[in-house]
């Protein structure tokens, strides 16, 4: 009897950390890759230049634009791409850009809240991240479904020094979201992923991680065949405008080399 034929490899996801912290890339990937299905290859990326991490306007609009030029200069065949900073700027300008999907883990986290609560509750890292969370889901158009974006005051940086103290800082801004009438938590920081699991017992209500809901959305996407549509504003640039100096992923005066699958 011979054995089953194997099936057609799976999608490959291009998951795309916001700033230059190699670490945070590496435990962002290892989660996507937890949450992604068999088959499905997650390479994770990060860009060669811009802040260590991004928490506030200033240091989000640079690594916007960092991000892109990753993303633009990948050389190797994608299929989606998953964008791990939440609330950064860049998702609008990466989906222009590209002719695959594109999925922000904001979005895909509040998406995902709102079908499984009424109104959600973001729990983030420090004071400067808030503003430019609640213009990502005012831009996506959830912020009316959402009770609150609450920093524990944990940086970036900080999240891994002490996992037990991080995931205590969360549950404590989590359970004054829950008593002001959110029945569902997102986490905030792409640095967060893997956390939800231990705050959804402690809390008792469903927490979502935005980069294994993003996989997971991404996958979809790719499956039914779906990606942006350039019948609007995400109509692709330009390719004969001119340009003074590098464009973003590619060389001086040349468009960006971008492989697609």
């Amino acid at each position: 009897m011979s054995a089953p034929s194997a099936g057609p490899p799976g999608p490959t996801l291009l998951v795309v950390n916001c700033n230059t912290t190699r670490a945070m890339t590496d435990a962002i990937a290892a989660v996507a890759a937890g949450a992604a299905s068999p088959g499905t290859a997650v390479v994770g990326l990060t860009p060669s230049w811009g802040p260590a991490s991004a928490e506030g306007y200033f240091e989000s609009y640079v690594t916007a634009l960092a991000v892109l030029d990753a993303v633009l200069a990948h050389p190797d065949p994608y299929d989606a791409v998953v964008m791990a900073g939440y609330g950064e700027h860049g998702r609008e300008g990466m989906r222009q850009a590209l002719d695959v999907p594109v999925v922000d883990i904001t979005e895909a986290s509040a998406f995902l809240a709102c079908l499984v609560a009424h109104r959600f509750g973001v729990v983030t890292t420090v004071a400067t991240a808030v503003p430019g969370i609640e213009d990502s889901l005012r831009n996506a158009g959830v912020l009316g479904r959402c009770a609150g974006v609450v920093a524990a005051d944990v940086p970036v940086l900080d999240i891994e020094a002490d996992v037990e103290q991080t995931a205590a800082a969360l549950e404590s801004v989590g359970a004054r979201l829950v008593a002001g009438g959110a029945d569902a938590l997102v986490l905030g920081c792409a640095g967060f992923a893997g956390l939800d699991a231990a705050l959804e017992r402690r809390l008792g209500v469903p927490v979502l991680d935005g980069v294994a809901g993003a996989v997971r959305l991404a996958e979809s996407l790719v499956a039914l065949g779906k990606t942006t549509s350039t019948a609007g504003p995400y109509r692709r640039p330009d390719p004969a405008k001119a340009w003074a100096g590098r464009r973003p992923g590619g060389a001086p005066g040349h468009e960006p080399k971008v492989t697609r699958a």
